[in-house]
């Protein structure tokens, strides 16, 4: 095969690895060295060995440092048809291990799941009608084209779910045109396809309601030409595309979209609040996936940008938002926060990993966010049940008071929106004096009740202690206390709190923090171990 049998641009895969894909940047010579070549800028590297330069002469410029080489045409292959690759992963007849462990089909939350193969029989009486097929992938099969239409048409009618992982695909009009050959496709999934960013002639695809364009390289510029092909998607994933601008063809919001209920936008370059304010009117999306992304601050937009044909002055921001996932950003302050609680429907929300979330670093520990957050009923994934609800707002509360004689009233209820309603709604009243008269029972009345587990390993078997403390103990105080309630010597104590909710206890740092600064009150859990 001659290297002019390639053209620039068209996506490869080597020889006998249809894992292994790359993109053509060269064709012709290379100096020293006879015959065709074919220069490769390989996908994540792939064991390239060189940027495009070879013998200080530069061919092409690949996308890292050591993902480029020159190969024979021969040593490439430009892939198979989509029917080929669905017969040679759905083929009853001669079925090889690795072929039986790669087979699966989409769960409905879009997981893969294995077939399991139970009598060469059973399989052959399955699948002998490919018509049958309903879900099939064919990820990393060095698919190229769709083939006839005739031959895929009569070859998969019914199928629904269609994954395309890893192939060489690249033109859009490919797509377009298996989505409308195949009229029961509704997934389609082009993960690992490196998609090209126009086309000249476009179809309106009704049946698709799902598109996965995670690591295609594409920009919201591409998305705004594809909405009207894909006008009914109610799931649109776009993960990994190193994306950082939402481009508004229209004044400073996107239209459109108007079924779309799920936009994963995770592990882009995302790092301003105000471009996710632009998707803020799609009027179905109850889901908006940002982890992973370079957000410092999250607001409710008070002022939304004008919709401006859609002609809805009194559309609500972000109406049917559920969900927002913003784990792994660069979060770090309680305004964020607390401006979650302006979303009308907001209920799940996901805030791991930013600084404001990380107790280690400053943040704050789950029972804050969770009485900050008043309508939040799953938090990092983890529901939030009625009680564990209560006890933090309660523990938050105290905690506020803990502080509240170092600031004025108007300065607790800025910094802390949420205290005066919560103090309220639970009744707890102010801490007062104890009068010399008050006598032990109303003294004994201030105490909080918690308990002492001793887990250390050189402490020995011991059993938990119910201790009343005054809401003043420090952490510093309390662990000598533990001293003498254990009797443990020359032991270092490192205490922890247990809570419900949280897969790890809180570590209790600060010595010279009291229970009541820490929101500590009746029935907590305080872990006694000690220092490794």
């Amino acid at each position: 095969m001659a290297a002019v049998a390639f053209r620039l641009g068209q996506r490869v895969h080597a020889a006998g690895d249809p894992a292994r894909v790359g993109t053509v940047r060269y064709l012709g010579p290379v100096e020293g060295h006879s015959g065709d070549w074919v220069g490769v800028d390989w996908d994540a590297g792939a064991g390239g060995r060189h940027d495009g330069l070879l013998a200080g002469r530069r061919y092409f410029h690949a996308a890292g440092e050591r993902s480029a080489s020159f190969a024979r045409p021969t040593a490439l292959s430009a892939g198979i048809t989509l029917p080929d690759a669905l017969r040679n992963r759905y083929r009853v007849d001669d079925f090889t291990k690795e072929e039986e462990d790669e087979m699966y089909v989409f769960s409905t939350s879009q997981k893969r799941v294995s077939v399991e193969l139970v009598g060469k029989n059973k399989v052959q009486e399955k699948l002998k009608n490919f018509d049958e097929l309903i879900s099939a992938s064919v990820s990393y099969m060095g698919v190229s084209s769709t083939g006839p239409p005739d031959e895929l048409k009569n070859l998969v009618p019914n199928l629904r779910e269609l994954d395309l992982t890893g192939n060489l695909l690249s033109q859009w009009q490919d797509i377009f045109f298996l989505c409308e050959v195949l009229a029961s496709l509704e997934v389609i999934d082009l993960t690992n396809n490196t998609m090209e960013n126009d086309f000249t002639k476009s179809s309106f695809l009704k049946n698709i309601h799902v598109l996965v364009l995670n690591y295609c390289g594409v920009t919201w510029e591409l998305v705004e030409k594809i909405k009207v092909s894909f006008s009914c998607l109610v799931e649109l994933h776009l993960m990994s595309n190193r994306m950082k601008i939402i481009m508004a063809p229209v004044g400073n919001i996107v239209q459109g979209f108007d079924t779309l209920r799920l936009l994963n936008l995770e592990d882009n370059h995302i790092d301003s609040w105000d471009e996710i304010v632009k998707l803020s009117c799609f009027r179905s999306l109850e889901q908006l996936h940002l982890n992973k992304n370079m957000l410092k601050h999250v607001t409710y937009p008070s002022n939304p940008p004008s919709s401006g044909s859609l002609g809805d002055a009194d559309a609500v921001p972000f109406e049917k938002l559920r969900v927002l996932l913003l784990g792994s950003n660069q979060i770090d302050d309680f305004l964020s926060v607390d401006s979650l609680n302006l979303f009308p429907n907001l209920t799940d929300v996901r805030l791991s990993d930013n600084p404001i979330a990380d107790p280690v670093k400053g943040g704050a520990p789950r029972f804050v966010l969770i009485a900050r957050l008043g309508k939040v009923k799953i938090l990092n994934g983890s529901e939030v049940s009625p009680r564990e609800r209560r006890e933090a707002e309660i523990r938050y509360v105290r905690l506020v008071m803990g502080k509240a004689e170092s600031y004025d009233p108007d300065e607790i209820n800025r910094l802390h929106p949420r205290f005066a309603e919560l103090k309220a709604f639970h009744g707890i009243e102010d801490e007062k004096p104890i009068s010399k008269t008050s006598g032990p029972q109303k003294m004994a009345s201030g105490l909080i009740s918690i308990t002492l587990k001793c887990v250390g390993p050189s402490m020995g078997e011991k059993q938990p202690l119910t201790k009343k403390l005054p809401p003043a103990t420090t952490v510093g105080k309390l662990k000598s206390l533990c001293d003498g309630f254990f009797k443990l010597k020359d032991i270092k104590l490192r205490l922890y709190l247990e809570e419900e909710g949280c897969p790890l206890p809180q570590f209790l740092e600060e010595e010279m923090a009291s229970l009541m600064e820490l929101g500590i009150g009746t029935g907590a859990t305080i872990i006694v171990d000690e220092e490794s």
